[in-house]
């Protein structure tokens, strides 16, 4: 009896869960045909909204995982790529090295948009959190910082 209540748990929970990924939306065919047409290898692709506008998918190439953002009339936006530490280009290291010492990369991508190409890292030193992204060349295009407020109730 137990198992069977917990099993119908589980059921439910797992149904909900993927409702809840895609709100009962229907990914627009524009994007599906567009996400297709610049990844025609890619077989499997999990989608969910970004913003209002925005569709991601994301998906495995050549055993990275990625994601490529399209907006609802299709329009590429963006992909991002999980690189390994081994992959950041010396120079782009460098400038970790130099200006971000200390700190810890927590996520490292590479990422393509209309505007050009960039390394996108998330990193952190205590309560701080960096969220940096530089062009290949090694300069920093933006970054934002965030520390933890240690005055929680």
């Amino acid at each position: 009896m137990k198992r069977t209540i917990l099993m119908a748990l589980a059921a439910a929970l797992i149904t909900s869960f993927s409702f809840a990924q895609n709100k009962g939306e229907v990914v627009p065919e524009k994007v599906e045909k567009a996400f297709h047409k610049k990844f025609p290898d890619v077989k499997k692709v999990r989608w969910e909204k970004e913003n209002a506008t925005v569709w991601e998918g994301e998906f495995k190439m050549n055993g990275t995982e990625c994601s490529a953002n399209f907006d609802q009339e299709g329009k590429w936006l963006e992909t991002e790529m999980e690189i390994k530490k081994t992959d950041i280009p010396a120079n782009v290291q460098r400038v970790l090295d130099e200006k971000y010492a200390g700190f810890k990369i927590e996520e490292s991508e590479k990422t393509e948009t209309m505007e050009g190409k960039f390394f996108e890292f998330e990193m952190e030193k205590g309560e701080k959190t960096i969220e940096l992204r530089m062009t290949p060349d090694g300069k920093v295009v933006s970054e934002k910082v965030e520390e933890e407020d240690d005055d929680k109730d």
